[in-house]
């Protein structure tokens, strides 16, 4: 029994000592966070409470036209030698009483008053006979009247004496007529509106570009993508040579186009005409059934066929994003109340003329390091084990040092470093060392799993990118932007490209594995794969995932509209800061609504389509 009864006492020690860890924790704790219920105790803290309770429960949404009532009531400050004879009051109209009629300078007296509207409020002046209308007139405090317009309130008269006969002023206000929306009412409808499009706009960036890099972001997709060494350097070798190329060759389309800016006949040819001729080439290049049997001539005459009609192509929307422009901001200026529509056509113009640089950059140099790679895979099939060697260690090293070499001019330049040894030659040699390491210690032959050093560094992107709050982004993009509802699409938008890549990827890699071993044993290609294996299984989820970031964009809104990312939320702070509470709760009812609503539609979608 002795035996059984000395672990029961250490459990108990054991769990004692937890329990007493535990409260030392959660009494640092109450230190740290300051937890101190004597400032909620203050009566200052309950007055500040009540008032802004009060005000939150009478959202400013409408408003009435006001009549106004004064009543005048005579008083002498101080008491003469002989009162004089003051008339009495009307009964059956608001009136006021005063004891003796005057009094002291500074002394309280009590004001009653009779027959005033029930249940209003209003202040009570205190004026001199020269002016009885109001610039001199000082505020002694505020009346409320009862259910039967009865008040009495005591005042302190102001060191004001004078031998005439001075006043007290009563001024109420009363609603007449139908209720109207306030202008408070009608700023809100504008800016939830103005939210939800937000909202909008950032949801569809967000999918457009989150969709391609969830494919990069799961795990089950690219642990089998594996290359030899020699097809991931060329292929990285060939990456910034394409860039380059790409870059070079739109700055050369776009002065092409530059003489033809403000000439849209010239410039809707030529980009029809382009287009077409691009149309022609590539079919002939990439979709002709006899390109399998091609000799090696025919084959490079499809290679510049093809390359002739990707240029022809990008000239095209180069030609038609300029019309576009032009074309839209033209059709704004006479189209009246529907001048969004050309605004809508000119910004949308001008954005993809924006995005073409960066994009035939990429594209540029998708297709050399797509080369790139194609060769080295031939290589690598064809070549002794011994040249091949001697072919990674030098296209190893060389390839890392122009990775490098790229990282460090980066730095150099955010960092403003002005010494190029540091920035450029110390990093490439860094690069070739490793380089030449990684073909030393590695088979000639041998597959290395690129796709999974894909999937860490875009893991480790959009983790890093969601890290960051989306009120951050809007600061910058604040910055970069100004401020407005654009600064809140572009910081909204980069937040839901990091969260949707994510919660994309993962459902990719919960698919059934099924499908992708029948699509793959019948020799389908890894594009092929995916659209036939992978796609299918997640366009449920993925239309649930992007509904309910719709939802959460809306909500988001309203925070970043705090550093000035536009919204309802730029006006909330708006009226928070000017103590506006009746204000600020009609923005918080509208967003309450707008949230419920989107509620209920995504959820009505996900019914009907997932």
């Amino acid at each position: 029994m002795e035996k059984k009864t000395q672990p029961s006492i250490w459990k108990s020690l054991r769990l004692g000592l937890g329990i007493l860890a535990v409260l030392v924790v959660y009494a640092y704790g109450f230190q740290v966070t300051k937890v101190d219920l004597a400032e909620f105790r203050k009566e200052s803290r309950q007055d500040s409470r009540i008032r802004v309770m009060r005000a939150l429960v009478k959202p400013d949404i409408f408003e009435f036209d006001q009549e106004e009532f004064t009543v005048f009531a005579p008083i002498y400050v101080p008491c003469p030698n002989q009162m004089p004879q003051i008339p009495p009051p009307d009964p059956n109209q608001p009136y006021l009483v005063i004891p003796s009629q005057c009094g002291k300078p500074n002394q309280s007296i009590q004001v009653e008053g009779f027959n005033f509207q029930p249940n209003i409020k209003g202040p009570i002046f205190f004026v001199p006979s020269s002016d009885p209308n109001a610039s001199l007139a000082l505020q002694r405090g505020n009346i409320e009247t009862d259910s039967q317009g009865h008040f009495l309130i005591t005042i302190r008269l102001p060191n004001r004496p004078s031998e005439e006969v001075q006043y007290l002023k009563v001024v109420t206000r009363r609603n007449v007529g139908l209720p109207r929306f306030s202008q408070t009412a009608k700023d809100t409808w504008d800016k939830i509106i103005e939210t939800i499009f937000l909202a909008l706009l950032a949801t569809t960036i967000g999918t457009l570009f989150s969709l391609p890099i969830s494919f990069f972001a799961a795990r089950n997709l690219m642990k089998e993508v594996k290359s030899p060494l020699t097809s991931i350097s060329l292929a990285a070798l060939g990456w910034p040579i394409g860039i380059a190329l790409g870059l070079n060759a739109a700055r050369l389309i776009q002065s092409f186009l530059a003489p033809w800016r403000h000439q849209s006949p010239a410039s809707l040819v030529l980009g029809v005409g382009s287009a077409l001729a691009g149309t022609l080439l590539l079919r002939w290049a990439v979709f002709d059934p006899r390109r399998e049997q091609d000799n090696r001539s025919t084959k490079m005459l499809r290679t510049v066929a093809q390359l002739a009609g990707l240029v022809a192509w990008v000239l095209a929307f180069f030609a038609l994003s300029q019309l576009g422009v032009k074309v839209g901001f033209s059709l704004a200026s006479h189209l009246g109340r529907f001048a969004f529509l050309g605004n809508f056509i000119g910004q949308l113009s001008d954005v993809v003329t924006v995005l073409l640089t960066p994009a035939v950059a990429l594209a540029g140099g998708a297709w050399v390091g797509s080369l790139g790679g194609e060769l080295g895979t031939k290589w690598n099939d064809t070549l002794p084990a011994a040249v091949l060697k001697l072919l990674n260690s030098l296209f190893s090293a060389f390839a890392m040092a122009t990775l490098f070499g790229l990282l460090g001019w980066g730095i150099g330049w955010l960092y403003e470093i002005k010494t190029i040894a540091y920035t450029l030659f110390y990093p490439a040699a860094v690069g070739a060392v490793l380089g030449a390491l990684l073909a030393l210690f590695t088979q000639p032959k041998q597959p290395l799993p690129i796709g999974l050093v894909i999937y860490t560094l875009t893991r480790t992107l959009l983790n890093a990118v969601r890290s960051i709050e989306a009120l951050i982004m809007a600061i910058v993009a604040v910055i970069w932007v100004g401020i407005g509802p654009f600064a809140g699409v572009l910081a909204l938008g980069l937040h839901t490209i990091a969260s949707l890549a994510k919660l994309y990827s993962e459902q990719v890699e919960s698919i059934l594995p099924g499908p992708i071993e029948a699509i793959t044993a019948t020799g389908a290609t890894r594009l092929q794969t995916i659209v036939y294996a992978v796609i299918p299984q997640i366009i449920p989820p993925y239309i649930s995932f992007t509904m309910y970031r719709w939802d959460i964009n809306v909500r988001m809104s309203t925070i970043i509209g705090f550093a000035g990312g536009g919204g309802i939320g730029f006006l909330l702070i708006q009226n928070i800061n000017l103590l506006n509470y009746r204000a600020a709760s009609t923005q918080m009812l509208a967003i309450a609504v707008v949230v419920a609503a989107m509620d209920y539609l995504s959820s009505a979608m996900r019914e009907r389509f997932v």
